[in-house]
């Protein structure tokens, strides 16, 4: 069985720091794409971060440079590393896993980005 559990979301200020965690189980980590979606109030799903097989990163313009995700192949995690964030930024954030036509998505966290 799959499972994508996402953790560390919450409330935070304006202009602090969040880390999210995702531990993945039941799937061959190492070589799966992973990936970090969010989707805020009365938007659609849309990609925040992505972290290849080989290292290689990819990130929105949204959230380039106060955003760094990273892999734990060794522990079958991913994190996102969020600086700096503002309001917009809230959303439930989504973990994803791809490999070839194998997809799967975690349950999400709710991150609030409030004063």
């Amino acid at each position: 069985q799959v499972q994508l559990v996402e953790s560390g979301g919450g409330l935070v200020q304006p202009g602090r720091s969040l880390t999210l965690s995702c531990e993945a189980s039941g799937i061959a980590f190492s070589g799966y794409t992973m990936r970090w979606y969010r989707q805020g109030p009365g938007k659609e799903r849309d990609l925040v971060a992505g972290v290849g097989t080989s290292g290689t990163t990819v990130y929105s313009d949204s959230v380039k440079g106060r955003f760094t995700i990273s892999r734990d192949n060794a522990k079958s995690m991913i994190y996102l590393q969020m600086n700096n964030v503002k309001p917009e930024d809230t959303a439930v954030y989504y973990c994803f896993a791809a490999r070839a036509l194998n997809t799967y998505w975690g349950q999400g966290t709710q991150v609030t980005v409030s004063s």
